[in-house]
């Protein structure tokens, strides 16, 4: 029996007849040849941590962890070549010994780079746009085995294709970073009355290099979390030992007992939510970025995400409550709100537009379906656009209109790889499938 491989989330599984671990570019070549000459699909995999089935191999997987290391740094001007499976938390330290980081990040960082900057992901800050933003070159392995070299100077239109790809353009085997010098955050966590986050968001937005919110749906407070970068020698206050070990007890340890609790007895979620609010405590301290950015995240959850143009943020997200307490929804984790710069990557959710990001999760064990499809349906009326790597059911009919580039994307797709080797059912359903695939 074939292995079975699980996601983050435990809802995408695969079943692949070959698993591979490519230690070169060479290795994915021969790796994607050789399922071309078997009548094979290849998909690479990074951490798994994609909610979606963007990874999902039917046939051949790669993973990419024996393929992690930096083939070029150059600390005078920032730039720094990275092999496929390198994960942001081995790649951010390695940076800072060189005095350098990332100019942003999201909120965790066990992802590999080339899943991370695939599927879109992104942080917070209004000036700033999604890790991709952040490449200024690639290298991948096309369908026919060939190794191709993409930026703004070379095949210009398949870089701004494929620094959000899906994996559908071809394997990425190396990706070159523009780091900015190493930085500090001056971080300051306060809870706020949701009245008041939400006519003050699109303020703090804009007078914060880094502003996000959280909001238990069932509660009127609001966390809001609010950084400053500061330069890489400035004085750190970081939280301590004691002090982050009693955190991470509360925000995973107690929270994950509050979930199984409000799982067996549903009529405590709305309770245990209004608790796990207060809890949300204002603290402040001071750290290099890459300490600050990402959160860890041992609590167990289902995601889905979509990017409005961020002036209908507070509109879509009061249309959200109002779903929440019609309809006698329990949801027992908040609702996250970030903001970020527009870009001009096809297939970015910010391509085109400065975008409010809004989250909404809920506990592994509970049910989630409902509510779910009701974000969908809200963010959708404000042109939401759903992050790649997390749960909506839409499908390229639904996606085109969203994207001024999606045919754009398409067609290349459909040159570079006609058959779908790298397609998977969920490509096919967000992209449509390619002219020459056979059967799933």
């Amino acid at each position: 029996m074939n292995s079975v491989w699980r996601n983050w989330a435990g809802n995408e599984e695969a079943r692949p007849s070959r698993v591979l671990r490519p230690a070169s570019t060479e290795d994915v070549a021969t790796a994607v040849k050789d399922a071309v000459r078997d009548g094979l699909r290849v998909k690479p995999v990074g951490s798994g941590h994609s909610f979606t089935g963007v990874a999902v191999a039917p046939d051949v997987q790669l993973r990419l962890d024996r393929f992690d290391g930096v083939t070029s740094l150059d600390a005078e001007t920032g730039l720094v070549t990275v092999e496929a499976g390198m994960p942001l938390w081995k790649l951010n330290p390695l940076l800072a010994a060189h005095g350098l980081a990332l100019e942003n990040m999201g909120d965790i960082d066990r992802q590999t780079v080339t899943g991370a900057v695939s599927t879109g992901t992104h942080g917070t800050g209004a000036r700033l746009g999604g890790i991709a933003t952040q490449i200024r070159a690639l290298e991948l392995v096309t369908a026919d085995g060939s190794v191709v070299s993409c930026s703004p100077a070379e095949r210009p239109e398949l870089f701004a294709a494929a620094r959000v790809g899906l994996g559908a353009l071809g394997v990425i085997t190396r990706v070159t970073l523009q780091t900015v010098p190493l930085f500090a955050i001056h971080a300051r966590d306060t809870a706020m009355p949701v009245a008041e986050t939400l006519e003050r968001a699109q303020e703090l937005a804009d007078s914060h290099d880094h502003f996000e919110f959280f909001w238990f749906p069932h509660s009127t407070t609001a966390l809001t979390r609010r950084f400053t970068r500061l330069p890489g020698d400035a004085p750190l206050k970081p939280i301590g030992d004691l002090a982050r070990r009693f955190d991470e007890t509360l925000t995973n340890v107690a929270f994950e007992a509050l979930n199984r609790v409000g799982t067996r007895f549903p009529g405590c979620v709305r309770p245990s939510a209004r608790l796990a609010a207060r809890l949300m405590s204002s603290r402040e301290w001071t750290d290099h970025s890459y300490k600050v950015f990402p959160s860890p995240r041992e609590v167990r959850f289902h995601e889905g995400e979509f990017a409005i143009p961020r002036e209908h943020a507070v509109d879509a997200l009061r249309a959200i409550k109002r779903w929440i307490d019609e309809h006698d929804e329990r949801v027992s984790f908040p609702l996250e709100v970030r903001f970020s710069a527009g870009d001009d990557i096809w297939l970015s959710t910010a391509n085109g537009r400065d975008s409010c990001y809004i989250a909404f999760h809920q506990y592994h064990r509970m049910p989630y379906q409902r509510y779910f499809r009701a974000c969908q349906d809200i963010l959708a009326g404000f042109g939401g656009r759903p992050h790649w790597g997390k749960m909506h059911d839409l499908d390229a009919a639904l996606l085109r209109p969203r994207y001024d580039r999606f045919d754009d994307f398409t067609a290349l797709r459909d040159e570079l790889d006609p058959a779908g080797v790298f397609a998977n059912p969920y490509l096919d359903r967000v992209l449509g499938p390619a002219p020459g695939a056979g059967p799933a």
